[in-house]
């Protein structure tokens, strides 16, 4: 019997549901391409059940693991140690071992931006006036990015007024709350645009919305990646602006912990991107 030392890592995405994960499939090709022989499993794990799966990780032989709905919350509760995203946004989607504890990390917030640097680069060189629709934990993360790179103005525009005052109570500084109402003024030279809601995801009603009112040069970004390309994604390239879906939002979310569990920082390339674009257009 090989020694805990000598077992090939494996880490795993938990989730209640988890099948329509995409994490197994963007971890296995950097598993192939690096040639590591280690595994990046799926566990189907009920909220119930899921303090005691944490408990029993490194038990099970899981270096780490992603988290993702309805599980980020109770993550960040059950870490021994957090970083310093996952305390500000009191949600963790990264999980790993270290010196027998429970570490956890959120890595949207830094995925966001660097999804943008790559589909978009320079968005932030005029930092002036974003617009963000949603307040959901995606909304927090990205909020959570654009302060840090200095956005001087974040309009949140969300149904319910009450969670969107959560959200700018918690991150603090220049957010100012509107409502749908309200929509067109606050798009008014913005440079940025971003969708965190499932508006426009498959099954969902598109998010119209009037683009004619953003900066010229302004980036319309949506997280929403099923499908790859949504009415808000259109509606931005057919004025001319930088476009960004979700793909490449959920593609740099996944650098960090493959690093931590297997050793090796991969890069986001055009092909794992083909790779996962083709999966989710095979899907229907």
């Amino acid at each position: 019997m090989k020694s805990p030392a000598h077992r090939k890592p494996k880490a795993c995405v938990i989730g209640w549901p988890v099948a329509h994960s995409r994490s197994p499939l963007i971890h296995r090709f950097w598993l192939e391409r690096f040639k590591i022989e280690g595994s990046y499993e799926m566990a189907a794990v009920a909220p119930a059940g899921f303090p005691a799966f944490l408990r029993d990780l490194a038990r099970q032989g899981f270096a780490g693991a992603n988290v993702t709905l309805p599980h980020k919350q109770t993550a960040f509760e059950l870490c021994d140690i957090r970083s310093g995203a996952a305390a500000r946004l009191k949600v963790v989607n990264t999980l790993w071992i270290e010196a027998g504890k429970l570490c956890g990390d959120n890595t949207d917030a830094a995925a966001f931006a660097c999804a943008l640097d790559q589909d978009a680069p320079q968005w932030d060189i005029n930092s002036g006036k974003a617009v963000v629709i949603g307040a959901g934990g995606a909304a927090r993360a990205i909020v959570y990015a654009l302060k840090l790179r200095g956005m001087k103005g974040i309009f949140l525009i969300n149904r319910t007024r009450a969670r969107a005052a959560e959200l700018a109570s918690d991150l603090g500084g220049s957010i100012e709350i509107m409502d749908f109402a309200d929509l067109s003024g606050a798009l008014a030279g913005a440079n940025l645009l971003v969708n965190t809601t499932s508006l426009g995801m498959r099954g969902q009603p598109a998010l119209a919305i009037d683009l004619a009112a953003l900066a010229p040069d302004a980036v319309v970004s949506d997280i929403v990646y099923v499908p790859l390309e949504t009415e808000l994604i259109r509606a931005a390239k057919a004025r001319g602006l930088r476009a960004v879906s979700g793909v490449g939002m959920l593609l740099h979310q996944a650098v960090p912990g493959f690093e931590r569990w297997f050793g090796i920082k991969p890069c986001v390339t055009p092909e794992l991107r083909g790779v996962i674009e083709a999966d989710i257009a095979a899907a229907g």
